[in-house]
């Protein structure tokens, strides 16, 4: 499983899911790839839509929901998506000798989002093993968590404001970015020397860019509950506001320290720099 939970794994075949009204739903193509190891998952789904009809069956579609998940080309389509207890009775008319542990697997991965709803202090404790597991010091993932907390609020307060998710998002976080560091979250990125497009900036922000990030979305946030903004113009003022109250901020500090704050470090420089004080000590 990675960390962000996009992807889970069965015998090495990897599967797609997302958190939809509290729980998850699967990529179905996924499923039947990894149960046939059919070469065209896809074609194999619409037959097996078919033969399930035509011989007095359920239509299987209506055990499915369309979700937009991330495919191999970087973008984002609506996909069959299905919950656990709806893959379970596709999964009945896929013939499969893999179908009875596929089903122990499934039951495990889907009653994990069930588990952390309840307790969502799990879900913390897994994140924290991950980020640990990767060589982050502990008080650098206690910040990342918090910052994730923070962007949380500020996401819940966009979708409420009728902000597109898919479109909008990555905008209106460019605006505190730009306007916190100067730099786009791309320009970030590049600036830093990060090449892949699944590295998160985030994962490699110094101290003080974490913390700088974090003033300008509770900031944001706060503004834009303070103001009522509606819609993504309100929400994008809201934004560059709360992006320049992170900025005021960064310049005073910079100001006493005489150093910037903008580092080009990434987390291979910084776990170095972090190994090479603590050897000193």
């Amino acid at each position: 499983m990675n960390k962000d939970n996009a992807l889970v794994v069965f015998q090495d075949k990897k599967i797609r899911r997302k958190q939809h009204n509290g729980e998850w739903y699967f990529s179905v193509v996924d499923v039947v790839a990894a149960l046939t190891e059919s070469p065209d998952a896809k074609d194999y789904w619409y037959r097996l839509k078919k033969r399930e009809l035509e011989s007095g069956g359920v239509e299987l579609s209506t055990f499915c929901r369309q979700l937009k998940l991330l495919s191999s080309d970087g973008k984002y389509y609506s996909t069959d998506c299905a919950n656990t207890e709806s893959m379970f009775r596709i999964i009945q008319s896929i013939p499969s000798p893999k179908a009875e542990p596929f089903k122990l697997w499934l039951a495990r991965v889907g009653y994990e989002r069930v588990q952390e709803i309840e307790n969502p202090e799990l879900a913390q404790d897994r994140v924290k093993k991950y980020y640990e597991m990767k060589g982050y010091p502990k008080e650098w993932v206690e910040k990342r968590l918090r910052g994730v907390a923070i962007r949380q609020e500020l996401t819940d307060e966009w979708k409420k404001r009728s902000v597109d998710e898919h479109k909008e998002f990555a905008i209106l976080t460019n605006e505190i970015t730009k306007a916190t560091f100067g730099k786009t979250v791309q320009e970030y990125k590049e600036f830093k020397g990060l090449e892949k497009k699944n590295q998160a900036l985030r994962d490699h922000m110094t101290d003080w860019e974490m913390i700088l990030t974090m003033i300008g979305e509770k900031a944001t946030t706060d503004i834009t509950v303070a103001k009522d903004s509606q819609g993504f113009d309100q929400c994008k003022e809201s934004a560059q506001k709360g992006g320049r109250i992170a900025e005021n901020t960064r310049k005073e500090l910079e100001k006493e320290t005489g150093k910037s704050v903008v580092s080009g470090s990434n987390f291979v420089e910084i776990k170095k720099t972090r190994s090479i004080v603590e050897k000193r000590r």
